[in-house]
This record gives C-alpha cells, sequence and structure tokens, in this order.
C-alpha cells in the first residue's frame, strides 16, 4: 500500500505504528487537537483530502472510569470508527482497528482464553462503546480488520508499567497494594503494531485477538517490570474488592489469537520474552523519565 494513515499517531499504539510502518511510501499520522475526527463531516472531508489507502485507527478513549459519565468516549470510540468505515467502503481502502478485550464479561473460568468467537457482552461504558464500534465498522463495509487487544503497554505515553515504576522510585520503600485476582495477557504495543502490519499486508479480514500468550495477575506483572528492571519495590497482593475502582473490570481478560493462528500470522511470543525484550530496548529511556 503506498499510503498509509494512522490515527491516534501521538499515543502509545499510534507512536510505535509509525515506527513500523516508517517504510511506506507516503506515511500519515494525525491526532487531537490539531485533527478531531469524530465527527462524520470534517472526518470524511480529511480523508478526501488525504486519500489514504491503509487506515490504521489507534484513536481510542481509554480512560475506563471517566467513560461511564463522559459522553465524548462514544464519539471517539463508536462514532469514529463508523465514519472511517464509511470512507473505507465508498474508497476501496482497508481499516484496521483496535478494540479491547473489555468487550467481554470477563468471566469465563479462569485460565480460559476467550476467542473470536465467543459472544461480546461488555460490563462498563468503556467496553459497550468499543463494541458499538465494532459493530459499526461491520455494518459499513466488509475491507476491514479489528484486532482486540489487552493490558496494553509500551515506551511512550502512559501505562500500568510505567505508572508501577513511578510510583516506587518516587516512594523508595513505600508498599503498595496490587490486584492479583485479575488475569489477562500483557501486550507490548510494538509487538502490536508488527501484528496490525502482518494483518495490512496480507488484508486479512475478520475480527482477530492480538495480545502476548500466557497469562498472569497485575501483580505478577508488576513484580516482573521491575525485577526486570533491578528496581527494589514493596508490592503486596491484594483483591480486586480491597482496591475498588468506579468501573468493574473484567476478572479474566485473556485473549486467545486463534484467528491469527489459524492464518499462521501470529507474531506474539509469550508475555515474559516480550516483557524481557522491551526492557532490553527501552530501560534507559524509561528510567531516565522518572529520574
Amino acid at each position: 500500500m503506498q499510503k498509509i494513515l494512522i490515527t491516534g499517531s501521538k499515543g502509545q499504539l499510534g507512536t510505535d505504528c509509525l515506527d513500523v510502518f516508517k517504510d511506506a511510501p507516503v506515511l500519515l499520522g494525525v491526532d487531537l487537537p490539531e485533527v478531531d475526527l469524530s465527527d462524520r463531516f470534517p472526518c470524511l472531508e480529511t480523508l478526501d483530502r488525504l486519500q489514504p489507502e491503509l487506515i490504521v485507527n489507534c484513536a481510542a478513549y481509554t480512560a475506563v472510569d471517566a467513560c461511564e459519565t463522559d459522553a465524548n468516549c462514544w464519539k471517539a470510540n463508536a462514532d469514529l470508527p463508523g465514519h472511517l468505515a464509511e470512507w473505507t467502503e465508498a474508497n476501496n481502502a482497508f481499516l484496521v482497528h483496535v478494540s479491547t478485550d473489555y468487550v467481554f464479561p470477563g468471566d469465563k473460568p479462569l485460565f480460559d482464553g476467550t476467542v473470536e468467537t465467543d459472544e461480546p457482552n461488555p460490563i462498563s461504558e468503556y467496553g459497550k462503546s468499543k463494541l458499538a464500534g465494532e459493530r459499526a465498522i461491520a455494518q459499513r463495509t466488509k475491507r476491514f480488520a479489528i484486532l482486540r487487544t489487552a493490558w496494553l503497554y509500551g515506551a511512550h505515553g502512559n501505562n500500568f508499567l510505567k505508572t508501577m515504576l513511578r510510583l516506587t522510585l518516587q516512594n523508595p520503600g513505600k508498599q503498595f497494594k496490587v490486584v492479583a485476582d485479575q488475569y489477562g495477557s500483557p501486550t507490548w504495543s510494538y509487538t502490536l503494531a508488527q501484528q496490525i502490519q502482518a494483518v495490512a499486508e496480507k488484508q486479512a479480514t475478520g475480527i482477530f485477538h492480538a495480545s502476548s500468550e500466557g497469562h498472569c495477575s497485575w501483580f505478577d506483572l508488576a513484580c516482573a517490570f521491575l525485577d526486570e528492571l533491578a528496581v527494589e519495590h514493596n508490592f503486596v497482593s491484594c483483591t480486586s474488592d480491597e482496591f475498588s475502582t468506579p468501573t468493574k473490570r473484567p476478572a479474566n481478560s485473556i485473549l486467545e489469537n486463534a484467528h491469527a493462528k489459524e492464518l499462521d500470522m501470529n507474531v506474539f511470543r509469550d508475555w515474559k520474552d516480550e516483557l524481557k525484550l522491551f526492557v532490553q530496548q527501552n530501560a534507559g529511556a524509561i528510567l531516565k523519565e522518572y529520574s
């Protein structure tokens, strides 16, 4: 594809997508506040002007708790994907859209992975808005791939790992409770960008789960990350009830990349190997960020 557009290009995943697709003949990135694609006519006008052959939609409203009361989450997560799909169909382009494990309730037996054919049933406004975005795409075009991911982390922007590192470095010796009864597959945003590229190159259509192999708890992940960095920490495990949040989180966010494996396109490694490689490549920059 000659011309590629990355939406949400300043974010954690969008930044990595710009890197992964850097050899494209024409690579464009758009993001707030310069370009707002959430309203239909400005979105379609922008796409008419840019004329991308591939759209990678990394734009999303991901503040889970804020989604419960902020209607803007529906504009970003439900309306915007529909606008992109409408233009994609009319212009013979291809759309890759990033979705989430939150479209599922997370109530499967622990350690059972959720596959693409399992029925979505979100329990939060965030999950409902993301599912609405998936359905808006499927209703407007057949030229799409939706990649559902979970527990995303990376070198850019904010995420759970960087939060735990910041809290630890800024409060030496302080004890922090970390939830140990929610399980998922931690996913490095750079590897997700590589999976997006693999799907886009083949224009493979449909829904794909896209997360690291294996699983762990938030407590396991926090400990593993700081251990890899050789940073002393004082994390103690707790239950979800002990660490309450305004929005209920899925207990089981483990995704099984069944579709990608069927097509021999799965690029993900075990989450421990992904985390180790992430630290090897980014430790210096991340530690400097909080020094």
